[in-house]
């Protein structure tokens, strides 16, 4: 061989072993699948704290009997507008609606079945860390898509606050704003009688004056988070946002429609989502009003049909009431708990804690909807079709928001994944 002939083969060889292995024939290697990304624009969240019991509402199964130990649901099952799909006998409002919601019946965590692990990871989906402080998904969502209009909070949690739902490392411009009563509004916004429009301008004045003189310093990114969360509450604490918990503005029937004080927590939801605020977190049942709340052990299961009758009276009318309003695609509604309830009943005939499979709810927010995803087994105590994990939850909800449930959001330097590797339930999407 010549010299220039071993050059130019030489020179051949090195390109193609260089060249993907797809270029020299191989079989491509599979593409990245396209995001996946609805129009939603807001969320309310309904926070069903103590453990919903999935096959006692959303999972109906066989009908057991805590006298005769007999695994099952407390309840008979009733027909819903999608066929083939069932739920408890105390949701029969919500049954001729739910072909604009979708039981996702396979959602699990491994998280040990305690209360407080549980609520933070069904708030940060993530487990407790001891380097890093996650945000809660009204947070993450506040971060990135922040309000719809100036002069109101992206987040609002209307229940106790507590690090759970916090902002994390992401700062306070990521936080809530809360309240617990809905005939006042939240007390840190609320003027006091005797603060008239001069007063408040007033103390303004002093105000601006004291930060004049102790301005943050260039680079003291905390100082100046807070400065912004200052400017914020000012513009809140205005007539314009605190018209927003003036319920008595509404119709009395449609206030009827809605139900006792987790009604009217509602209704002052829909209310917030027209003042352009994109996260508001719904607790039910406060105050523990039936002794146990939806932690159901022992004799506390007897009291659970008035929190299922509760939920289905107010989620009922806040569907009709955004459908109305032409707000239900744009609205999110999601419907959680820290974990669910096994088949079997404790010996007070009520039910422990169940994380490896239980019931989480979507509903509006333009999703295609199917009554029910997922299947688990004859006695809804193990995952049979469609696992969907908490990042996988999470990933739907912010899919359905357009936000990117692939990036990174950063602790300082550090990368940390949005939704820990979700991904989103394909088939609500489309």
């Amino acid at each position: 061989m010549k010299r220039r002939d071993f050059l130019t083969a030489s020179a051949a060889a090195t390109t193609a072993a260089l060249l993907p292995r797809f270029a020299r024939g191989a079989v491509a290697p599979p593409s990245v699948a396209p995001l996946l990304k609805g129009q939603a624009e807001h969320v309310i969240s309904i926070w069903l704290g103590g453990g919903m019991s999935q096959i006692d509402t959303f999972d109906p199964k066989r009908r057991g009997d805590p006298a005769k130990k007999l695994a099952g649901s407390y309840y008979g099952a009733i027909k819903t507008a999608v066929p083939g799909v069932e739920v408890c006998e105390h949701l029969p409002r919500l049954a001729p609606l739910m072909d604009r919601v979708t039981a996702v019946r396979t959602v699990h965590h491994d998280v040990i079945d305690e209360h407080a692990a549980a609520t933070n990871r069904m708030h940060t989906g993530r487990i407790v860390s001891g380097t890093v402080v996650y945000p809660s998904i009204g947070s993450v969502v506040a971060h990135e898509r922040r309000a719809m209009a100036d002069g109101v909070p992206p987040y609002v949690l209307i229940g106790y606050p507590n690090l759970t739902r916090g902002p994390g490392f992401l700062g306070p411009r990521a936080g809530f704003l809360y309240l617990t009563d809905t005939s006042q509004g939240p007390a840190g916004l609320t003027r006091p009688d005797d603060i008239d429009a001069g007063r408040q301008s007033r103390r303004e004045g002093l105000l601006a004056g004291l930060r004049a003189q102790h301005a943050p310093g260039p680079g003291d990114a905390r100082a100046a988070d807070y400065e912004a969360a200052i400017d914020q509450n000012l513009k809140l604490s205005g007539p314009e946002f605190m018209r927003s918990f003036k319920l008595e503005e509404e119709k009395a029937g449609l206030r009827a429609g809605y139900g006792g004080e987790f009604g009217q927590r509602c209704l002052l939801a829909r209310r917030l989502v027209e003042r352009g605020v994109r996260f508001i977190e719904v607790s039910h049942n406060l105050n523990f009003v039936n002794g146990t709340g939806w932690d159901v052990h022992n004799t506390g299961i007897k009291q659970q049909h008035g929190l299922i009758q509760e939920l289905d009276v107010a989620m009922s009318a806040l569907l009709d009431d955004l459908a109305a309003r032409r707000l239900l695609d744009r609205t999110l509604i999601v419907v959680s708990s820290e974990f669910g309830r096994p088949p079997e009943f404790d010996s007070g005939g009520g039910r422990g804690h169940q994380g490896r499979t239980f019931t989480c709810v979507l509903a509006g927010g333009g999703l295609r909807h199917r009554g029910a995803y997922g299947e688990t087994d004859e006695l809804s105590k193990k995952v049979v079709r469609n696992p969907v994990s908490v990042p996988d939850f999470f990933a739907t909800i912010h899919a359905a928001l357009g936000i990117d449930y692939t990036k990174n959001l950063y602790d300082g330097d550090r990368p940390v994944p949005l939704t820990d590797g979700g991904q989103p339930i394909a088939a609500l999407f489309g």
